[in-house]
């Protein structure tokens, strides 16, 4: 498949933008990916707007927007604005805007920069099935550039920068109808504005293409990209971000899968973290984003480009050998063509492969852990891998975040594992502990070569790029017990690993691989982001069926250190495998991240919610403030809990209103009932039953 949405697929290169003035910060060209936020003020509360402002811009924020759903707030962003410059402030403002072409019209005299949804925008969004035949839907194009066109107008004049933003949840019944839920569906409606903006030479814009689903958002984003080049419009600079991600540690692992994964392909050029929490605490976050690629070209490794040559590659079964094609035997059952890109970047399809023991195959990808720097292990200990012990009852049990396996190393742990846990040692120690069969090894490339005895069931075997060479590659073809252990130091990790999925992908080798990846020296924020970007990003094309993720902590520090950090890194695999939509563990939250609209404490709902439901396990839960950023945003969501006025919410099953102006004190409750109408809740102590050691 050829594609032109990644600059390269095995070194880092940005994607060359074309520049937008705004204000006086360009984004776009050479200049660095900018980091931008927004208020959750009232917009009509001007000081309050203000303040805020000064403290995301405190925080690193290069360019602030601001809510102006009518007329009366977008006039108000004219004091704001003077406000902020009194105080010698000067960062651009943008304008967000929905269903409102008159606020957008009077915003784009005032501020730097609108931002516009193409999905509301003169559109509708009512979930209608309309049928349309082409020329019907062909009149509603036109109609809605006419209404848009004074915008464009507006802004050309002005010199106001513009954002066309699709959002996932909010497509037009229009684009709906013909397109459906799907990144082409938001692609063509951010292209149907972008087109007309071209006839009338307007071309300060910027595209995003977000979604609250990671998958969706990066086949989106991709998408755009290839589009505009087979178009031949202008490559216009990209605003990344995951609408809705959520909370704390939740919100930071999904804006990282979605955003950390396009900013590995070279895109993106300016981020937007959305948190459930104040404004000022995402900018640090899209930054430490942002500060992992200053650099990225000159520390990483070469990786070894995709094609080869024009001649084919031939390998035997019992040997390896490259010969051109006219010399391969009619029998050779092992023939690769030149090399090609063998996912489709624009559609997710998992990696086909043999299951081995329970990981490959259908199973959910396996969470593993490496305890191998413990000096000693105890029944207590496995509660930091979701393990929980009652020595009361000798009894363990297991929650959602239980690990399916243990790395131990050297020292094989000293007790009968739960059920549920199975361990990984060392080939020394389980050759040392007479090949006992509730042991799996894992061996070293050299050790796998010549290794005689090996477990019947499942071996694991560490590989990197450079150690897939033809003879290795048809040896773990034909072991039906072999499980990779993928694993790079390559500063530009993410895409290395992925080009040895390619290498195991053009080889017809269908082992199933842990993407194993080490942060040393690294803080728990920093490792919390990395990974999730580099396992997130290789989950999201359907490569990989588990994750061991590991730190170097000195091993002199207490075990009470070493358990939380074990924990930490436990919680955080799956959370990356919930995030790129692959394992489903626990309850998910789609939480906007508030502004001038929202009619609740989205921070303190969100917070009560998550505490009275955080045990439904699977159970996608959309929380949103007003109901602009309602039904649509939350397209994902099981249950929805929307604000509809002052003190009262409406609530969802799926898109679907169930229940209308809920006092917001009965909501919570009203929402797990209706949970337990449709058979989907689950009293906490009903999960507490322990499980037999």
């Amino acid at each position: 498949m050829n594609t032109t949405y990644c600059p390269s697929l095995t070194e880092y290169k940005r994607r060359l933008s074309r520049e937008v003035k705004i204000g006086d910060l360009p984004m776009g060209g050479l200049n660095p990916i900018r980091v931008q936020s927004m208020t959750t003020v009232d917009t009509m509360d001007t000081l309050g707007s203000v303040e805020q402002t000064l403290r995301m811009v405190e925080a690193g924020c290069e360019y602030v927007r601001i809510t102006a759903p009518s007329v009366k707030e977008a006039q108000n962003l004219l004091e704001i604005k003077k406000e902020l410059r009194k105080r010698g402030c000067s960062v651009p403002l943008i304008a967000d805007i929905h269903f409102t072409p008159n606020a957008a019209e009077l915003a784009a005299r005032i501020v730097e920069k609108v931002r516009v949804n193409p999905g509301n925008y003169a559109d509708k969004k009512k979930f209608d099935v309309i049928e349309y035949t082409d020329s019907s839907y062909a009149a509603e194009v036109d109609r809605i550039r006419e209404r848009f066109r004074p915008l464009v107008q507006i802004c050309k004049q002005y010199g106001t920068a513009m954002r066309i933003g699709t959002n996932h949840g909010s497509l037009s019944d229009r684009i709906l109808s013909r397109y459906g839920d799907t990144p082409l569906g938001m692609v063509e409606s951010a292209l149907e504005f972008l087109r007309l903006c071209e006839e009338e030479n307007y071309y300060d814009v910027v595209l995003s293409m977000k979604a609250s689903n990671t998958q969706v958002m990066v086949q989106a984003y991709r998408l755009l990209v290839q589009k505009l080049d087979e178009e031949g419009l202008q490559p216009y600079p990209l605003h990344l971000g995951v609408t809705e991600a959520g909370e704390a540690e939740d919100g930071r692992i999904k804006s990282a899968v979605g955003i950390g994964t396009l900013l590995e392909d070279g895109l993106g050029d300016t981020v937007r973290v959305s948190l459930t929490e104040a404004p000022e605490a995402e900018a640090p976050v899209a930054k430490a984003l942002i500060d992992r690629y200053t650099n990225r070209a000159q520390e990483a490794k070469p990786i070894k480009e995709l094609v080869i040559s024009n001649e084919q590659l031939v390998i035997e079964n019992e040997a390896a050998a490259a010969t051109p094609a006219s010399a391969a035997p009619a029998n050779s059952s092992f023939l690769i063509p030149n090399y090609s890109l063998p996912i489709d970047p624009f559609q997710y399809h998992r990696r086909a492969t043999r299951e081995v023991l329970n990981l490959g195959g259908q199973n959910v990808p396996r969470v593993l852990v490496d305890i191998s720097r413990l000096s000693s292990v105890e029944y207590a200990d496995l509660r930091a891998v979701g393990h929980l012990y009652s020595a009361f009852l000798d009894k363990f049990q297991m929650n959602d975040l239980g690990a399916d396996y243990l790395y131990s190393g050297q020292r094989p742990v000293p007790f009968m594992l739960p059920n549920g846990l199975r361990e990984v040692v060392d080939y020394a120690a389980w050759l040392d502990a007479g090949q006992r069969a509730d042991h799996y090894p894992v061996l070293t490339s050299a050790e796998y070569a010549t290794a005689g005895a090996r477990h019947p069931e499942l071996n694991f075997v560490r590989q990197t790029l450079d150690s897939l060479m033809p003879a290795m590659l048809v040896q773990l073809r034909d072991d039906a017990t072999a499980v990779l252990l993928l694993r790079t130091d390559n500063a530009h990790a993410m895409p290395e690993i992925r080009r040895a999925f390619f290498e195991l992908l053009n080889h017809a080798v269908p082992n199933p691989v842990i993407i194993q990846r080490q942060y040393p020296a690294l803080t728990p924020e920093q490792t919390q982001l990395y990974a999730a970007t580099d396992v997130g990003g290789l989950l999201l094309d359907g490569l990989g069926d588990g994750v061991l993720l590991s730190t170097e902590l000195l091993p002199e520090r207490p075990k009470e250190e070493w358990l939380t950090t074990l924990d930490q890194l436990n919680q955080l695999s799956f959370g990356i495998l919930q995030a790129a939509r692959t394992r489903m563990s626990k309850t998910e939250y789609i939480s906007c991240p508030s502004c001038g609209r929202t009619l609740f404490d989205l921070q303190e709902t969100t917070a009560m919610i998550r505490k009275r439901t955080d045990h439904l396990k699977g159970v996608k839960i959309g929380i949103m403030g007003c109901i602009v950023n309602g039904p649509g945003e939350m397209a994902d969501a099981d249950y929805g809990y929307v604000g509809v006025g002052k003190g009262k919410i409406a609530l969802y099953r799926g898109q679907e209103v169930i229940k209308k102006a809920v006092p917001e004190e009965r909501a919570v409750d009203e929402l797990i009932e209706l949970m337990r109408e449709d058979g989907r809740w689950l009293e906490k102590e009903l999960l507490e039953e322990p499980m037999a050691g």
